[in-house]
């Protein structure tokens, strides 16, 4: 799948937050970039954070956003950079827009539009 730029975001900030929290040196983290800007896939921008551990959630619980399934499906603006994507596609019935699933580390699903 071609990476687009706000995964292309998600992922200079995920890179952005183990630098800061220690895991990787400045070195390191130039390296890691340079991957993300060459990447034309989200499988080539994996590469750039081959062992890191998951982040934890930057979200706090209460500014989450619940699924509003009464009005549609539970989307999110973007996804956090501790999400993982999955390879599932998911068509709202309601507005029709393709949505897809990204799980967070507590095994939460999240609908981001395509």
């Amino acid at each position: 799948m071609l990476l687009s730029d706000a995964d292309r975001e998600h992922f200079f900030e995920a890179l952005k937050r183990h630098a800061a929290e220690g895991r990787i040196d400045v070195a390191e983290l130039e390296r890691r970039v340079g991957v993300v800007a060459q990447a034309e896939t989200r499988e080539a921008a994996d590469e750039a954070l081959a062992g890191l551990p998951p982040l934890a959630s930057s979200v706090p619980a209460s500014e989450q956003r619940r699924p509003r399934w009464g009005r549609g499906h539970g989307e999110a603006e973007r996804a956090q950079p501790d999400w993982q994507p999955t390879s599932e596609r998911f068509r709202d019935p309601r507005t029709q827009a393709v949505l897809r699933v990204w799980v967070d580390p507590g095994g939460a699903r999240h609908y981001v539009a395509e």
